[in-house]
């Protein structure tokens, strides 16, 4: 788990006997705490001389290492007739073989020393990763530079890896969750946005075997590759080891990530839209797209979301439409924010169809109540503390460590980063969050989807703008 897990647990441990210690305190609620203060231990980067970055962090509890990597590449470079090209090739980087292995061998060789590797292309990056024995890392490592250095992409897995594509294709029409969410992300984006669009069956078939090798060979460079290293190894040895796997590797051109923001006439024109399908509850997203993470509001606009609806048992939205109303049993609110493209900011909810109008209305009301009063003060002191406490959690192990100095690197942003947005969370004030409520939640411009079935649905949003049918195409 850890050393720094371990202090955290002794932390938490060292609270609970003082309590119970001390025979002058009769409720736990009126315990008083000074702010818990953490130092999380400090990993080396260094950067190779083809340009790859790498973070170290030695940890010997246990005969393990880990190893990822992120790569500067993602599904926002997939040509528009190829939807789907980014997915396929981390796919098989990973099943197709490489370094010189077919890919029985591969796996035969991982799976005789218990070893773990995977490899997947998201959206806005790659990422792989390695778990082994610190007694076969160095074979370990071989193998794992192999997949990610020169992928044999072997046509019998590209066609398996198509085939499974295509079948996910077919089925995603069958749950509603998952169609109120691609279907609010198109609104929010535009289809043809790259943080909404979807592969479909036309450009998956579209998709080669040279695609796949020329979509590795223009965007996985090591100068756009992040490692982290955690776990029982020398520092020496192990940076020898990189060295030896990944020395050679020349640099590229790598791609810059810049996704487009959405036109503003967009963003200020809201939208109705429902999906008709026979579904026993109305799924509903309702929101507007948002801020990035490095914008001056984001602390604020973020405590003013727990408080709405982000903390489930004890935000208003919970409290209103659940608790006191009975209208829907999962109710809440979120804040999914990036650097590379624009926040969402979405109220979310399963009821029934007869309800549907009224959960929105209460949505709205909610809003309006953010943006035309102060959060009273219980509900900031809890807010804050629960970030505040939560802070240790991003540092629970060395793992953890290395990957939240590689996530901020990858997205360009200061190492100290979460120190700087916890202090402005002690910092902040009801006016900090009435102020960020009015200027960043919109009740004006929502969007509002609803997955559901009955000739009402539609009768039930009208009362929120022009409603149109999202007619769903055939998968297959």
């Amino acid at each position: 788990m850890g050393r720094a897990f371990g202090m955290v647990v002794m932390l938490l441990v060292s609270v609970v006997v003082a309590y119970s210690a001390d025979p002058t305190v009769s409720d736990p609620r009126t315990m008083t705490f000074k702010p818990v203060e953490f130092s999380p231990p400090d990993p080396e980067r260094i950067v190779l001389d083809n340009g790859m970055v790498v973070y170290l962090l030695e940890d010997h509890e246990l005969p393990l290492v880990t190893i990822t990597a992120t790569m500067r590449t993602g599904s926002w470079l997939d040509p528009t007739d190829k939807i789907g090209l980014a997915a396929m090739t981390g796919a098989v980087m990973r099943t197709g073989g490489g370094g010189g292995l077919s890919a029985e061998q591969v796996d035969a060789e991982l799976e005789q020393f218990a070893a773990d590797v995977s490899i997947g292309i998201g959206r806005q990056s790659g990422s792989a990763s390695l778990d082994v024995l610190s007694k076969d890392v160095n074979r370990g490592l071989e193998i794992f530079a192999g997949l990610i250095r020169t992928p044999a992409f072997d046509p019998a897995r590209v066609e398996l890896t198509r085939l499974q594509a295509i079948e996910a294709i077919r089925r995603r029409q069958d749950n509603p969750g998952s169609i109120v969410g691609r279907e609010f992300a198109k609104m929010l984006y535009g289809a043809d946005h790259p943080s909404a669009r979807e592969s479909s069956l036309d450009s998956v078939k579209r998709i080669t075997r040279d695609d796949l090798v020329t979509f590795h060979r223009n965007t996985i460079h090591p100068n756009g590759l992040i490692l982290g290293v955690t776990g029982d190894f020398k520092r020496d040895e192990m940076i020898a080891s990189l060295r030896k796997v990944f020395g050679d590797w020349k640099k590229g051109t790598v791609p810059e990530l810049s996704i487009s923001d959405v036109p503003a006439a967009e963003l200020s024109r809201p939208v109705v839209r429902f999906v008709g399908k026979d579904t026993s509850q109305t799924h509903l997203r309702v929101g507007h797209l948002s801020i990035k993470e490095n914008d001056p509001d984001y602390v604020a606009l973020a405590i003013a979301n727990d408080i709405l609806g982000g903390s489930s048992f004890r935000s208003r939205l919970f409290n209103d439409v659940r608790t006191k109303r009975g209208l829907a049993y999962s109710v809440g609110s979120r804040l999914n924010t990036g650097m590379h493209d624009q926040g969402v900011w979405l109220m979310r909810a399963e009821t029934k169809l007869v309800s549907t109008q009224e959960v929105i209305e209460r949505f709205v009301a909610n809003i309006e109540r953010m943006r035309a009063e102060p959060v009273t003060d219980a509900e900031l002191a809890e807010a804050k503390e629960a970030y505040v406490n939560s802070f240790v959690f991003s540092f629970s192990s060395p793992s953890a460590i290395v990957s939240r100095l590689v996530e901020l690197e990858y997205d360009g942003l200061p190492k100290d980063f979460l120190q700087q947005l916890r202090a402005k969370v002690v910092r902040l004030t009801k006016e900090d969050v009435l102020a960020a409520a009015k200027k960043h939640l919109h009740p004006d411009r929502l969007k509002i989807v609803a997955v559901g079935s009955g000739e009402a649905l539609p009768k039930a949003l009208a009362t929120f703008g022009d409603v149109k049918e999202i007619k769903l195409s055939p998968e297959g």
